[in-house]
């Protein structure tokens, strides 16, 4: 069987199906945002990893090693922030090839403690090798919460309603305009290569090029792809209010994947409506320009690390108000299935359509 049929959460469930635990304190182990480990106090420790491979999540053509590092820590950051938690302390594993220099690797830390110091974060240890084909990056971050504050995947309840901050499809619109830009470029690589015959000449006028294309009116789509944001802010909001999410995830690898997830694991169906879902301008404007379907890319494009969650229908006054947070729905019995309602009242079922490194 071909990895790429199972699909990444396929594959993980295959593999860990039938791990046990031997230890009372894991609480939690695979199949959530975070492992749950007990502490020795009220509070209780979060874990979670995430790789990242150059040529697979990223592209050194248009993002810096500054903007690398802090996009790095800010998606383990994020999944902290998902289990409702506080983020403490990091450690960071790199293997690098012999073509990056000590500057380049420098400018990666910047990054990193950039987004370290904005949450308070220690950096606390790691690990750093050679790697044969590029730059591969491993970043643990650990957090705390009260067992009681906890924000599993597997929380949400019928009639509970569906919130999202910030907006959708931004990151991935961003990622599009980049790898336009990335296309041009390199045509004209190919091109000097098929006007000049001698290497040396070829180097020479490649060596002119630089990826420094005009994206101006487009930074907030940028920005959003290369220097996301870990809602640390939402979390903050929610406790302000003594909202206690009953389930939650970051929106890493699209909106109706996620929601997918929390509906498989919280044995439940939804109804999200298409008129309810946060949408920038900048992106509606772009995704006209690239001929696509603005709700696909908001439900789908992945990279947007905004917090999806559900809360009682009871705090309903408490979350239409907050700044920043959006109601697209509510949960349901799970017979009633995943349910996208249009704008003009039609009814189609969600599809998981969100990125898969996988395939």
């Amino acid at each position: 069987m071909e990895i790429k049929e199972l699909g990444e959460f396929g594959l993980i469930d295959r593999l860990t199906k039938d791990i046990e635990t031997k230890n009372p304190a894991t609480l939690k182990s695979v199949g959530d945002d975070c492992a749950v480990i007990a502490g020795n106090s009220d509070e209780q420790t979060l874990v979670t990893t995430d790789m990242l491979m150059e040529g697979v999540h990223f592209d050194l053509t248009y993002i810096s090693m500054q903007q690398l590092g802090y996009k790095s820590a800010m998606v383990n950051i994020s999944d902290i922030f998902a289990m409702n938690g506080t983020p403490r302390q990091m450690t960071v594993s790199i293997a690098l090839s012999k073509r990056f220099a000590v500057e380049d690797i420098e400018d990666f830390y910047s990054g990193l403690r950039m987004a370290c110091d904005k949450w308070n974060i220690d950096i606390v240890g790691g690990d750093t090798t050679s790697s044969l084909t590029g730059l591969a990056i491993s970043i643990t971050c650990i957090g705390v919460a009260r067992k009681e504050d906890i924000a599993y995947r597997s929380g949400a309840k019928d009639t509970d309603l569906i919130c999202v901050s910030g907006n959708l499809g931004a990151a991935y619109m961003g990622l599009q305009l980049l790898e336009r830009e990335k296309a041009v470029y390199y045509q004209q690589i190919r091109d000097i290569q098929m006007k000049y015959a001698d290497k040396a000449e070829q180097r020479r006028h490649i060596e002119m090029l630089s990826f420094s294309p005009d994206f101006a009116g487009k930074e907030y789509l940028l920005e959003r792809q290369l220097k996301p944001e870990a809602r640390g802010d939402i979390i903050e909001t929610l406790r302000k209010a003594g909202v206690c999410p009953t389930s939650m995830m970051d929106v890493s690898d699209g909106l109706s994947s996620e929601l997918m997830h929390i509906c498989k694991q919280s044995d439940c169906g939804c109804r999200i409506y298409e008129k309810n879902i946060p949408i920038d301008y900048q992106v509606a404007v772009t995704a006209e320009e690239f001929n696509m379907n603005l709700t696909t890319c908001a439900l789908n494009g992945g990279e947007d690390y905004e917090l999806l969650f559900t809360v009682p229908i009871g705090d309903l006054s408490k979350v239409e108000g907050m700044e920043d947070v959006k109601i697209i729905g509510h949960i349901t019995k799970p017979e009633l299935g995943q349910v996208l309602v249009t704008r003009d009242n039609n009814e189609f079922p969600l599809k998981a359509q969100g990125w898969n490194p996988l395939t």
